[in-house]
């Protein structure tokens, strides 16, 4: 059986439809400018399309992301409200998902006034379910509800981002399966910690580490700082990038070890050859624009790659806009000017996690401590290079 011998009989005698099922180059051509959720669908059509399609998604190594702000028309959040459709027209098959929200909006405490009601809360078992089911089967995702939310709207890498302090704002970055690269999420309470549970997350004894990113929940809570240390203390010992925060929850994966208001953390692994990183801290005497650029200015020197670059800024919910004397989006305007191209995501939480750090090929440079990954009123700034 030739590979066109299941393609629809009515189209067999087109002159089209015979290139169409007999022309790999000319069919994988075109199926570069197909969606990846459109381009598993049109895999079913006949052999050939289906080799072409696997191909083509081989070579889908872009990140992609979704982003939205401002309130909702649904009773879902902003960010669920527009993932559904935004997901069809990326190109790439995601293999991990990291979704972050406001808390105020999600967790159902924001409050309409025109209708004169409290709106009912977006966080429901429904929701972590159909957000689920917008991603392959196998698809790790990720989802955080923090204070404050930055983002990158979507459309170009170039765009300028935007900090919400306030307000409904989301977004979720979407990773491919990508050569020399490995991505493994991480969940851990105080009842699933241990020196083999960090083991089996990649955090400790594994020479390929590069990266973490690391959200702590309901760390406020009796025995919470304990078990930040717990979880810190190995990772300051590693030779890998550490960056993060304090989060207000965390909506996925769901939580089975632990009961509700439990403290615990969740985090990706990045490891591999591929993976390259910086961070600078912003600290507390950093509060006018041009320090702020200036200290940003000095992730230059690591000469990461541009393509598929990510910028993440984890900042405390006492900078932003008060901290800058009124002026609005400061931190991340100066990002911007330093990284034109290179879109910016993140959160303000509760506490920071992060250091001067640079991950490159074959070297470390860093200076740090468990207790100089801990901080308040900063901002770590950090770029990720995947490849």
């Amino acid at each position: 059986m030739s590979e066109n011998d299941d393609f629809p009989v009515y189209l067999q005698d087109s002159k089209a439809a015979y290139v169409l099922s007999n022309v790999a180059e000319v069919v994988e051509r075109i199926l570069t400018f197909v969606p990846t959720k459109s381009l598993l669908r049109i895999a079913s059509v006949c052999r050939l399309w289906r080799n072409c399609a696997r191909r083509v998604l081989r070579t889908q190594q872009q990140l992609a992301w979704v982003s939205a702000s401002g309130p909702s028309n649904t009773e879902v959040h902003a960010l669920c409200s527009i993932l559904a459709e935004e997901v069809e027209k990326v190109f790439l098959l995601p293999k991990t998902v990291l979704a972050m929200v406001d808390c105020e909006a999600f967790n159902g405490q924001a409050y309409c006034y025109r209708q004169n009601r409290a709106k009912k809360s977006r966080h429901s078992p429904d929701t972590v379910e159909e957000l689920n089911l917008l991603f392959p089967k196998g698809c790790d995702i990720m989802g955080i509800a923090s204070p404050g939310i930055v983002l990158t709207p979507g459309g170009s890498c170039s765009s300028p981002p935007q900090e919400y302090q306030e307000g409904e704002a989301g977004f979720a970055v979407m990773f491919p399966s990508m050569e020399g690269v490995h991505i493994k999420p991480f969940h851990f309470c105080k009842k699933s910690i241990s020196p083999t549970a960090l083991k089996e997350a990649g955090l400790v004894e594994n020479p390929d580490l590069r990266v973490v990113l690391i959200f702590v929940y309901e760390a406020y809570k009796s025995g919470g700082a304990r078990f930040l240390s717990q979880i810190l203390e190995p990772l300051a010992k590693s030779k890998a990038l550490i960056a993060g925060g304090l989060i207000e929850s965390v909506f996925s994966p769901s939580r089975h070890c632990c009961s509700q208001g439990a403290y615990g953390v969740v985090g990706l692994a990045l490891s591999g050859p591929k993976v390259q990183g910086a961070s600078v801290l912003l600290d507390q005497d950093i509060s006018n624009p041009k320090e702020a650029e200036a200290t940003i200015r000095r992730l230059k020197a690591a000469k990461i790659p541009e393509r598929n670059t990510l910028g993440f800024m984890f900042a405390c919910v006492g900078r932003g806009q008060n901290y800058y004397n009124n002026q609005a989006n400061v931190e991340a305007d100066a990002f911007h000017k330093v990284f034109p191209n290179t879109p910016l995501f993140g959160l303000f939480g509760n506490g920071e996690i992060g250091c001067d750090r640079i991950i490159k090929d074959d070297y470390t440079l860093c200076d740090t401590d468990t207790d100089s990954l801990q901080h308040e009123y900063t901002t770590v700034m950090t770029l990720v290079h995947l490849g």
